[in-house]
């Protein structure tokens, strides 16, 4: 049997691993971890050591680890048929009823589902519909997508161009030419300095007055660029990997109310959000959004699968009836769309879902593990912001309380706090593009289960401020 150690030699030798410094891990510098199991909100190392996955993976491990229920309904449909495609009509039976389920619960005439394999490639069909959608309604000139800053959307070279993070920018020539970035609705960020539109220090916004300063961004960009030449606007109701970062109070009804007088599509991105992490079904009927276009992935089969989509509105289907009523058949597929092992591990998901109510778990124990995280780390030298919504949380690190100047960021205290967490067998995230503590567990978690996860990330957060403090880094 092949040790741990050899293992990982040759990982390091052949494996190209996703967001890793490359030369570190190589050279054995950075270190690696070969993961065999999991149950419930754990996994468990090759060397028996188990930790806390308060971060579902990537978000996406909604149903838990372990579920056999999954690998029987995989199993199951692999032995009937394992692939076929869905070019020209071919279909199967799990993908049929796994659309009608998604089209219930979405509703709001959100009626047809494409399908891919992940958040990249889902957010690259939109990109695509934008641009059919226009030039088959006669405004070929209205392509330019609007994302936002710290927005993800993917790491492809057209999606990786919708996230707004410089990070997936760098190096790579992007982003491409028609894609813009708004205002982030960041509001322990906003900006602070001079006066907004109503004369009043910036500093002092209202949360609403701060949806209105990202609205009038959003107008001025556009009046900028033309209205005639912007297609689109994408956002995740929930900023992710940008930070965990809620809207602020009044922003959608804000944003929505500009893109509805300039006639702009509203892509809702729901990667993350979807299938019950913020304790709704989908973060747009959270918010009171009302999306032409959805990108689903992750949650869709807790992962236990590769499958993502892009479900389709009312007047984006219309316009793309018509179009191949008068140009033919629309040139777009992928080999794996509508994979039937993908639907069917989404059927059994979407069961246990909706059988043991993990939306409703989301919300209401998503409520407690907030409401414990204020109460925790409010007053924390180290912490200047406590936030979330649903079963997304973060802390974002600040050297003094009650000002907003961020750390050096050589100093990686994000980093720091994470690996702090990780000795007490606790996985949380440091997000990029700041200090930032991410939490998104299983939504099968208890409060025991979050009682412990806050316990451990409070002995990390303590260590590192134990550090800083000796450091001199801190301003208590």
């Amino acid at each position: 049997m092949t040790d741990t150690r050899t293992l990982i030699d040759n990982d390091r030798r052949h494996v190209f691993h996703a967001s890793t410094h490359l030369r570190d891990y190589a050279h054995g510098d950075l270190p690696g971890r070969v993961i065999t199991g999991g149950k419930g909100i754990s996994i468990v190392d090759r060397d028996g050591r188990e930790m806390i996955d308060a971060f579902a993976g990537l978000y996406c491990v909604n149903i838990g680890y372990g579920r056999t229920e999954i690998a029987e309904a995989i199993y199951a449909q692999a032995k009937e048929l394992a692939y076929y495609h869905t070019y020209v009509g071919h279909s199967n039976e799990p993908l049929i009823a796994l659309s009608e389920r998604i089209a219930k619960l979405a509703g709001n005439g959100l009626n047809k589902v494409y399908y891919g394999l992940s958040g990249s490639d889902a957010n690259e069909t939109q990109i695509k519909l934008v641009r059919y959608y226009h030039n088959v309604t006669g405004r070929p000139q209205k392509k330019k997508i609007i994302s936002r800053q710290r927005g993800y959307h993917g790491s492809s070279i057209a999606a990786g161009s919708l996230t707004g993070l410089p990070a997936f920018h760098q190096h790579f020539d992007l982003p491409i030419e028609g894609v813009l970035h708004t205002e982030a609705p960041y509001y322990y960020r906003r900006p602070r300095g001079g006066v907004d539109s109503n004369g009043r220090p910036r500093g002092e916004m209202s949360e609403r007055e701060f949806s209105a300063y990202c609205a009038e961004q959003l107008e001025a960009m556009i009046q900028r660029e033309g209205p005639e030449t912007v297609g689109a606007f994408i956002g995740e109701p929930v900023l992710g990997t940008g930070g965990i970062i809620p809207p602020p109070a009044g922003y959608w009804d804000a944003i929505q109310a500009v893109l509805k007088r300039h006639d702009i599509l509203l892509i809702a991105d729901e990667v993350v959000s979807g299938f019950g992490r913020l304790g709704s079904d989908f973060g747009f009927q959270h918010y009171g959004i009302k999306p032409d276009l959805v990108t689903i992935a992750k949650g869709l089969t807790s992962a236990y699968q590769p499958l993502s989509g892009v479900i389709v509105g009312e007047r984006v289907w219309k316009a793309l009836e018509d179009g191949t009523g008068e140009y033919g058949p629309i040139g777009h597929g992928w080999t794996y769309s509508g994979h039937p092992l993908g639907a069917a591990a989404a059927m059994a998901n979407l069961d246990i879902i909706e059988r043991e109510n993990l939306v409703g778990n989301a919300a209401e124990t998503g409520a407690y593990f907030n409401a414990q995280l204020k109460k925790t780390f409010g007053e924390h030298p180290l912490v200047g912001d406590v936030r979330g919504e649903g079963l997304m949380a973060a802390l974002e690190f600040a050297p003094t309380k009650g000002e907003y100047t961020p750390f050096d960021p050589s100093l990686k205290v994000g980093a720091r706090v994470a690996a702090a967490a990780l000795e007490e067998n606790l996985i949380a995230r440091a997000m990029p593009n700041g200090d930032i503590l991410g939490f998104a567990p299983p939504l099968v978690i208890d409060r025991g289960q979050v009682d412990e996860v806050i316990a451990r990330a409070k002995r990390a957060v303590d260590k590192v401020t134990d550090a800083l403090t000796r450091e001199g880094k801190l301003n208590a």
